[in-house]
């Protein structure tokens, strides 16, 4: 039964995916344009030296164009640097080996893959370190040691690595505009869902039972903004050494830097409340609980943020502002002025953490609007 479960999830995914590369830019539409380019390449790759080269060993030639289709035209000339290196030196040793054991397969791997594999390890390789290995393996598999077939494996990882590097770079090169701009709204509809589960859990009986599970839930807003810096790091990469960055038609640049400094503010207010509750009620949590009326004003604020949130998520800050959205910020500010007036009331210890979630949800408010 949980395997039927599992299966018919995946099987709607699967669908949902295809749905969107067919339908819509996005995602899922970059990978089947990535995953069709490599497949060319590949192709292209085995026509030069298997079907007009006849070369002896011509699948090097496509198995490094199709690694050679990497997620930016930079990366594909890095890794093509690297992998070139490694292949190469693979087959020079791997042939060496042969040529000393006099093409014994057993011996010749016993002096190959120990070092091939522990110098795949070096770092200045990359991920393509265990290319070494593997292209060792297919050299000593083929059992020819000769000076013409080493050149041969040479120049069909070389041919493999050009035709790569050419067919990402001039047909559809990736840019990855659109990648920060969605990190962005996810960030924002993740801080709308945070805020809105803590707004509402604040009107129940027993308001405070969830404020762990509201602190662990506000900590993974990081994992969402490092997802952010990820995509910014590849919208930058995606633009060097990019030939044809300019003729694609992939919408707007991406919101600036400061977009990603300010909800790196709003995540860290978000947590900051979702600990301060935490840490309310209860002799083993050590933080007196601010009167019930207090909690109620501080739902409303809550619930207030979670609707700039979501208006953010659905038009970005960059984008002109409206009615709608001056409305909500308005009624945000709003209800934060009756918390205020609610605080001033307030005695004693439970003051100190009234006025901590006073300050934080403020500096909420200011980093989603900012005060003229």
């Amino acid at each position: 039964m949980a395997t039927g479960r599992w299966a018919g999830r995946e099987r709607a995914a699967v669908r949902r995916s295809v749905h969107s590369a067919f339908e819509e830019s996005g995602p899922e539409r970059d990978t089947l344009v990535q995953s069709l380019k490599a497949a060319a390449a590949a192709i292209i790759a085995w026509a030069l030296t298997g079907w007009w080269l006849q070369a002896p060993m011509a699948l090097l030639a496509p198995w490094t164009a199709v690694a050679l289709v990497s997620s930016t035209v930079y990366q594909s000339l890095r890794t093509g640097s690297q992998q070139f290196g490694i292949i190469a030196l693979g087959t020079v040793w791997a042939s060496a080996a042969m040529a000393i054991t006099h093409d014994q397969t057993m011996a010749a791997m016993l002096l190959t893959l120990p070092f091939m594999t522990l110098l795949g390890n070096y770092r200045r390789f990359g991920s393509q370190g265990i290319l070494g290995a593997g292209t060792a393996l297919f050299v000593i598999t083929y059992g020819s040691s000769s000076a013409s077939n080493v050149g041969h494996r040479l120049l069909e990882t070389l041919i493999g690595a050009v035709v790569g590097i050419t067919v990402n770079a001039l047909v559809l090169p990736p840019v990855h505009l659109r990648s920060v701009r969605e990190r962005l709204r996810q960030l924002a509809r993740e801080s709308a869902d945070m805020l809105d589960t803590m707004a509402h859990g604040l009107r129940e009986d027993n308001a405070l039972e969830k404020a762990e599970n509201w602190h662990t839930e506000a900590s993974r807003l990081s994992l969402s903004l490092q997802g952010v810096a990820d995509a910014r790091h590849w919208a930058t990469e995606g633009a060097r050494w990019n030939p044809g960055g300019r003729l694609r038609r992939t919408g707007p640049p991406p919101p600036p830097f400061t977009e990603d400094v300010r909800w790196g503010r709003v995540c860290t207010r978000i947590l900051a409340v979702a600990r301060t509750l935490n840490g309310i009620g209860g002799d083993d949590k050590g933080l007196p609980t601010p009167p019930p009326c207090f909690l109620e004003e501080l739902s409303d604020v809550l619930e207030q943020a979670a609707r700039m949130c979501a208006e953010e998520a659905e038009h970005p800050a960059s984008a002109t502002d409206d009615r709608r959205r001056e409305r909500v910020f308005d009624k945000a500010w709003a209800a934060h002025r009756a918390l205020a007036d609610n605080f001033q009331h307030q005695e004693g210890p439970a003051a100190a953490v009234g006025g901590a979630l006073l300050m934080e949800t403020r500096q909420l408010l200011m980093d989603l609007a900012p005060l003229p």
